[in-house]
């Protein structure tokens, strides 16, 4: 995976806007007094909801004034946690996992896909500007290898040329249906339950 670098091109100015303000008041107030700190992650990730779905500097400088916590701490934070992004990602942002469980079932066809259809370097815009990928660890969806996130997204069981099915709806501004792509539900064994079937019929 590519090293985390802010964007070269930033924004001089950031502030939440109401309803940005509005949450980040929420969360704070659930905190102890003198513990508004603790609140920093979630802080980052309504700056980075707001601003399209990448956190500028400007906006790490802005929550360490709101939190009364130092710039380095904020900027700490935003580079260590692959869920912050420090540069735009455009309208569709695909994660490839690339952690053992994917990468034994063929996580590096994914990978060809999103350089094929995408860009050949992760965390760099397509040229209609309207997405990117990057690969990231796991995504918690092990049993159902290999798979990626957009957006919100979760899709499942996938190969090269289903992936390249998806991406082609993507950059087609279509949203593909999420979820398993050898028609499982959620992430039970394929052709049926084989186990707990005394349950099933209880």
């Amino acid at each position: 995976m590519s090293l985390k670098r802010p964007a070269k091109n930033q924004p001089e100015n950031f502030e939440f806007n109401s309803s940005s303000l509005e949450a980040a008041n929420d969360i704070i107030s659930r905190y102890p007094k003198g513990k508004q700190q603790s609140a920093v992650m979630s802080l980052l990730y309504i700056a980075q909801r707001q601003n399209n779905n990448w956190i500028p500097l400007a906006a790490m400088k802005y929550i360490a004034k709101f939190l009364d916590m130092p710039y380095i701490k904020v900027y700490e934070v935003a580079t260590f946690y692959s869920m912050y992004n420090l540069s735009p990602v455009g309208k569709y942002f695909i994660q490839v996992c690339t952690t053992t469980p994917c990468m034994i079932r063929g996580a590096n066809k994914l990978v060809e896909a999103c350089k094929e259809k995408i860009s050949e370097n992760e965390s760099e815009l397509s040229d209609d500007k309207s997405c990117s990928w990057t690969e990231v660890e796991c995504l918690g969806a092990c049993v159902n290898a290999p798979m990626m996130q957009i957006n919100d997204d979760y899709y499942e069981d996938l190969d090269k040329e289903k992936t390249l099915d998806i991406l082609d709806k993507i950059l087609k501004d279509e949203m593909p249906k999420p979820g398993s792509y050898r028609g499982r539900v959620n992430n039970e064994p394929e052709n049926n339950r084989k186990t707990l079937l005394e349950l099933k019929n209880a």
